[in-house]
């Protein structure tokens, strides 16, 4: 090798730089465990230290946030936190540019547009197909009544459609870029460590991940607030109470009217009818006369009157009512009851109180025809967390001097109609004081109630930070517990080290000295990809993990190619230093390494790009790992074997156990290819009929929905806990085993589209009521839903995914899978000049994605750990699809090699040899592949084996398909001309011979 030099120079530096990249990692892990203890489980009091310690140098002049930026951050499943993403409400950004148009065109389009929207497509070309349709010409977007108003100067009445699009779109991504500032705003001044908030594409989302985050609910409450903060008067009791008994009145005709036709039905039953509701009248009469009574007050039934004069409470409700009552009060013949000077009351509900969390109280404000309120959030120039005059934790605003003036008014009205002001926050009233001192001067002013000293704080840093163009909301959420990621960083470290050991070990076996060689290779590239990591600030997942213990088989398989070939021709009587030059040339090993990697990477790069989270982090080690390995196995290993080459020591690439192993094996993989098709076409076919029949167990990711893994302190019945969880939420809920019997997951939809700031508390408190009961031992709802470090109780993981994001998930998916496959078609059509290789490689793989597929849709309803098709299961799918394109382009390789060389027979018999001849490479590295992946299905914990297993299963038929599916369709789809002149050619160079 020519300038090992260089080489080794380059490798020294490269390692050096690894290790420096990785002491910021070990340093600043020491900083924050001593930040731990210091703490003793108090997350105020350790983010405090870290902030004290920011700017103290603590290695190498650096100080600890130098360090902290430059360490190998750990992603959400290895340190807890949350990870969220948001939509910027496209809707809300262009009813806002129409100046809240209430034409009958646009806002259906806009409904349109939300409901018919599909799977990848914007907002905005959703409704831009729907204006189209709805207007069908007859007005245009610039039109006065639309766009071309005061709101947005740049649009004029005499513009094209296409002229308001551009214009809308730039105004979209400002947005969104404002969006994202005010998020990082509130961000930073939050004090969570090492957040990270980026824009998704042109998606118009916002990713937010937030590594070690404790306080989820409140960092909800953070991001989705859009700081829409108003100020209005309440009405009183007793001005709304008739209205409120009007309402009653008429739910109750309409009860009557339902009551009535039940009795006419009930008329024509069959006696077996008449007898069931005998048996439910009978039930009926157990019910006590309280409860009856209530039941004769349909609407009081929802909502129970707070019946004292001067109240500004109007009716409180159970949290899970409000969308019922909402819906009454939405109802035109209802609002037709309000009488003409109460025509405009808004009805808002207060913040939910932690004291108090499963009832809300019903405010009823004093609307107008605009719907704008007298005093909004524009006119506050400062706020700060205080506390008030009974000492309870508050936020104190300041107002501009039209605020002050404003604020003056207001005040002296209320005082005088002996009412409240309702404080408005992004929809919700966060209180109501009254004013019994007459106007207040000066603009300063206060909101009290019921808020802990983290909620007042968090109400003043979204106050400071400006408001939001539009409401964001979460589409898509993960919560990870600090123990749960504590325990996947033990289950990932505990397989790395088993896996390392298992493939060091089988390559010293096979290879002897020059297995060595390749494992001093394999920590050199591990140290490598560390380093690299490190340096990138890449963020390392669980499934990231799993790719570096993947990396660890994967590695090794360019040694093993270039040590077959060169036992190969050692074979065939050359000298050590010719079969070692022989084997690194480009006719001899290199060729088949770089058609394998490439296709690799090729998937590797469209998982990269269509994968969020944990699954861009297992892409980006994947891909680091194929690099690094393709230069420590071309390189590093080479300069030991140069040096045995230069002291003519012995190397036989093989030990005396394995020295004879695969040679002269001779299998017509062509002649048995009836029997391969048939079975092949059998495992097709039963899949296709168990995904018409079982179908899937589509995860979240796909469907929509919410997750919780919860764990207790006792084994728990999964069907006890579905049946209390289906009465208390009202909906469909799953409930499956997840790992022991005193861990479950369970999985609903219930308000999974709602993304209001209150909802996730609700489901928070309708679980918790309904799985207290299951706890041996008490348990309280902060230690349910807030597990602190350590703790192995309660919900450790949740996760939310609307409809909206499954469906772009899926699409993304579906493009990734099969975009992979056209990609690779491509790459081998140009590289072997023959469409049959490309067709015979693909069809390989689309058997081998059928199958796994049909391996999941046949036993996920019987396998004890989770079979979901979620994201993991594509990354897995692509995985497969990687290697089994490695293994395919290996065989490959070698039968264009050998058609092109001198080997002696028919067609059938070149490409049975060729085949025959890879044969060790093949089970060498598949075998490598099974066993590490066998360690992680067994060490690396519950949330990753199902990934794991369709890996697996994957390989296994991935070496099965190339060796008995791949070669025998390139061979019954080649031309019968083009085998007569391969033949012929051959022919020739043998008579030559």
């Amino acid at each position: 090798m020519q300038n090992k030099g260089l080489i080794k120079f380059i490798a020294i530096v490269f390692a050096l730089v690894s290790i420096y990249q990785l002491s910021f990692t070990f340093i600043a892990d020491k900083v924050e465990a001593d930040a731990k203890k210091f703490a003793d489980g108090n997350p105020q009091k350790e983010f405090q230290y870290l902030d004290s310690i920011g700017n103290q140098n603590v290695f190498l002049g650096h100080t600890y946030n130098d360090v902290k930026g430059k360490k190998v951050k750990k992603g959400l499943d290895l340190e807890g936190g949350i990870n969220v993403v948001l939509q910027v409400n496209q809707k809300d950004i262009l009813k806002n540019l129409s100046n809240q148009s209430t034409n009958a065109v646009f806002n259906k389009s806009l409904a349109d547009a939300q409901t018919n929207r599909e799977g990848n497509q914007s907002f905005l070309d959703a409704f831009y197909i729907a204006f189209e349709k709805n207007s069908n010409g007859s007005i245009k977007l610039a039109s006065p009544e639309i766009f071309s108003n005061r709101t947005l100067p740049e649009v004029t009445f005499d513009m094209s459609n296409s002229q308001v699009k551009s214009i809308l779109e730039k105004k979209i991504d400002e947005a969104v870029e404002s969006s994202y500032r005010v998020l990082r705003e509130r961000i930073d001044k939050f004090g969570v460590s090492s957040p990270n908030i980026q824009k998704v594409g042109n998606s118009g989302r916002i990713l937010v991940e937030l590594p070690g985050a404790k306080n989820i609910d409140e960092i909800k409450q953070l991001l989705q607030s859009t700081a829409q903060l108003e100020f209005w008067e309440t009405y009183k009791f007793e001005e709304v109470s008739n209205f409120l008994l009007a309402t009653n009145e008429l739910l109750k005709k309409d009860n009557a009217v339902v009551a009535e036709e039940v009795v006419v039905d009930s008329a024509a039953l069959a006696s077996s009818k008449v007898d069931q509701l005998l048996s439910a009248a009978s039930k009926s009469e157990e019910l006590t006369a309280e409860e009856q009574a209530l039941n004769n007050e349909p609407f009081f039934k929802l909502l129970q009157p707070l019946a004292y004069e001067g109240s500004s409470i109007v009716g409180i409700a159970a949290t899970k009512d409000t969308a019922k009552v909402n819906a009454i009060l939405k109802r035109q013949d209802v609002r037709n009851l309000l009488p003409s000077q109460l025509r405009f009351t808004k009805f808002v509900w207060g913040k939910i109180s932690d004291k108090d969390p499963l009832n809300v109280q019903l405010y009823a404000l004093k609307g107008n025809r605009a719907n704008q309120a007298p005093l909004t959030g524009n006119v506050v120039i400062d706020a700060a967390d205080t506390f008030d005059q009974f000492s309870r934790p508050a936020v104190s605003m300041q107002m501009n001097s039209e605020g002050a003036k404003a604020w003056e008014e207001l005040t002296g009205k209320v005082s005088s109609q002996r009412n409240a002001i309702a404080i408005v926050l992004d929809n919700t009233v966060y209180s109501a004081p009254g004013v019994s001192s007459g106007p207040i001067a000066g603009g300063r002013s206060e909101i009290t109630g019921d808020f802990s000293i983290q909620e007042t704080k968090i109400m003043a840093n979204i106050l400071k930070s400006g408001k939001m163009p539009a409401s964001a909301d979460i589409v898509q959420s993960e919560i990870v517990g600090p123990s749960l990621g504590q325990q996947a960083i033990d289950y990932g470290i505990l397989s790395a080290v088993i896996g390392l050991v298992a493939v060091a070990a089988w390559m010293v076996f096979y290879y002897g000295k020059a297995g060595w060689y390749a494992n001093i290779a394999l920590i050199i590239n591990l140290l490598l990809l560390f380093g690299i990591l490190a340096s990138l600030g890449s963020v390392l997942t669980l499934p990231g993990i799993a790719g570096i213990v993947l990396t660890m088989g994967t590695a090794v398989d360019a040694n093993i190619i270039i040590f077959e070939r060169a036992k190969e021709e050692l074979r065939a009587g050359k000298s050590l230093n010719e079969a070692v030059q022989s084997s690194y040339s480009w006719g001899g090993a290199m060729r088949a390494i770089a058609d394998a990697n490439i296709t690799h990477i090729l998937t590797g790069l469209i998982l990269f790009f269509f994968g969020t989270g944990p699954i861009k982090g297992f892409a980006t080690t994947l891909l680091i790992g194929i690099f690094t390995s393709l230069f420590t196995a071309i390189f590093i290993a080479r300069i030991f074997i140069d040096r045995d080459v230069y002291k003519n020591r012995a190397l036989n690439f093989c030990t005396s156990i394995t020295k004879n192993w695969f040679t002269n094996f001779h299998f017509d993989f062509i002649k048995v290819k009836k029997i391969t098709y048939g079975l092949s076409a059998l495992m097709v076919a039963v899949s296709c009929i168990s995904f018409a029949v079982n179908g899937f167990d589509e995860g979240v990711d796909f469907v929509g929905g919410r997750t919780f893994q919860v764990r207790f302190d006792e084994p728990v019945n999964s069907t006890e806990i579905a049946e209390k969880l289906i009465a208390d939420f009202g909906v469909n809920v799953e409930v499956k085993q997840f790992g022991g019997p005193e861990q479950m997951r369970i999985i609903t939809k219930y308000k999974v589209d709602d993304e209001s700031s209150t909802v996730d508390q609700e489901v928070n408190h309708i679980l918790y009521d309904g799985l207290k009961g299951f706890y041996k031992e008490p348990i309280s709802y902060d230690e349910f839903i807030k597990p602190v470090e350590g703790s192995l109780l309660g919900v450790v993981q949740a996760s939310k995914v609307s409809a909206t994001v499954s469906n772009d998930i899926k699409a993304d998916s579906v493009i990734a899978v099969v975009g992979s496959m056209v990609v690779v078609f491509l790459y081998l059509f140009l590289s072997f000049r023959k469409w049959q290789y490309s067709l015979g490689a693909v069809a390989s793989v689309v058997h081998d994605v059928i199958f796994v597929l049909g391996a999941y849709s046949l036993l996920y309803k019987y396998m004890p750990f989770h079979m979901e098709i979620d994201q993991h299961f594509i990354a897995a799918i692509l995985t497969v699809i990687g290697y089994s394109m490695n293994d395919t382009v290996i065989v490959f390789d070698r039968v264009r090699e050998f058609i092109l060389g001198k080997t002696k027979g028919n067609f059938n018999k070149i490409v049975n040899d060729s085949v025959n001849t890879t044969l060790s490479r093949t089970i060498n590295t598949s075998l490598t592949l099974i066993v590490v992946l066998l360690i992680m299905f067994i060490f690396g914990g519950d949330s990753i084996r199902g990934f794991v297993f369709a890996m697996l299963i994957g390989i296994i038929v991935g070496t099965y398909s190339s060796l008995f599916l791949a070669t025998p369709i390139l061979v019954d789809t080649m031309p019968k001309k083009d085998k007569k002149e391969i033949e012929r050619l051959h022919a020739e160079s043998n008579v030559e011979a």
